[in-house]
């Protein structure tokens, strides 16, 4: 799956607003995650997001499937599709959208986290 934290315009689609404490899905994402999770098979499956150290900047974003989820896990759900996290990642993904672009330059999931102080070239890493 590719990952961009770039911006992108999107015409007439505006992302849900984030609830404060937890991880908003758009549509646009949510379609993707159903689709990607419908070819593999695995129709319980949620997307894991997270943040981990390293890259460039300090830290990079985890996004990967999560067939299993743990006793600590926050789950957030929209759109038939489930996002877990672990709590310390939370902390950093509070407030954010998880969506899907498509445009020119290709497309993938976008972060767009209101945490986040930036970013460096490659879009894998964050700074907060």
């Amino acid at each position: 799956m590719m990952m961009s934290t770039a911006t992108s315009a999107q015409p007439d689609v505006a992302p849900p607003a984030a609830p404060v404490n937890g991880i908003a899905i758009t549509a646009t994402a949510g379609s993707e995650i159903a689709r990607q999770r419908d070819k593999r098979g695995t129709p319980d499956a949620a997307i894991r997001v997270g943040i981990r150290g390293g890259g460039c900047t300090g830290f990079t974003y985890v996004f990967e499937w999560a067939d299993e989820l743990k006793p600590t896990d926050k789950l957030f759900e929209a759109h038939g599709v489930k996002v877990v996290t672990d709590p310390k990642s939370l902390v950093y993904l509070r407030g954010m959208t998880l969506d899907f672009i498509r445009g020119m330059m290709g497309h993938g999931f976008k972060f767009q986290n209101p945490n986040a102080k930036g970013a460096c070239g490659c879009g894998e890493s964050v700074q907060f």
